[in-house]
């Protein structure tokens, strides 16, 4: 566990082995600004840090992280949407070519979201998990024999693709999508396996990457 105390001291360390090292590299950041070409939504889950999993530099990705790496509809009512507001940053401000929905194993959110373990009116997380309601009726539906093990795998991938769906609800997100100069990937760390996959349309399967 880190104490703030050991995360200081960490900073040390980043310091004194690393900022030389790529100085150069924070002063054009600093000097140019960032311009990363693809956005990560990923989950706050401690675990999955899409800049460690993709072993990426600073200025590489845009990273938008929440409870489930959910992506809400669009709507506008008048309400605080922290992602939505991180989205149209990213896509009409920074211009990112990729959008990658980055999900993952033993996903904390979406066994809430299954086992109903929060569900009081004024439970921030039940809140936001509705947003993925559809994909636990899927597998409700299509898995509602199956073991609880094959049942969160199967809601964790299947709340990517309702968030890509949400996505597309954008207007400036499906305009560039549409116009060929934004995509849109589903991907699923397996933090078991140590695997990543990737959402294949076309086979309708999360395949490895």
């Amino acid at each position: 566990m880190s104490t703030p105390q050991q995360l200081i001291a960490g900073f040390q360390r980043f310091r004194e082995r690393s900022f030389a090292d790529v100085d150069a590299q924070f002063h054009d950041l600093v000097q140019f600004g960032q311009a990363p070409s693809t956005l990560v939504v990923g989950c706050c889950d401690s675990r999955v840090d899409p800049a460690l999993i993709l072993d990426c530099a600073p200025g590489d990705l845009f990273v938008i992280r929440n409870v489930a790496n959910l992506v809400p509809p669009a709507e506008n009512q008048g309400h605080y949407h922290g992602t939505s507001a991180a989205l149209e940053f990213g896509v009409r401000i920074l211009a990112v070519q990729h959008i990658i929905v980055l999900g993952h194993a033993h996903c904390g959110g979406i066994h809430t979201l299954l086992e109903g373990e929060v569900d009081k009116d004024d439970s921030f997380i039940a809140e936001w998990m509705k947003i993925a309601d559809a994909a636990r009726e899927h597998i409700e539906q299509e898995l509602a024999g199956a073991d609880s093990e094959v049942r969160q795998r199967a809601c964790e991938q299947k709340a990517i693709l309702v968030s890509l769906k949400n996505l597309m609800s954008f207007p400036w997100i499906r305009e560039r999508v549409e116009q060929g100069q934004l995509t849109l990937h589903g991907w699923y760390f397996d933090i078991e396996r140590g695997e990543l996959l990737g959402y294949n349309p076309t086979t309708g399967q999360f395949e490895t990457l």
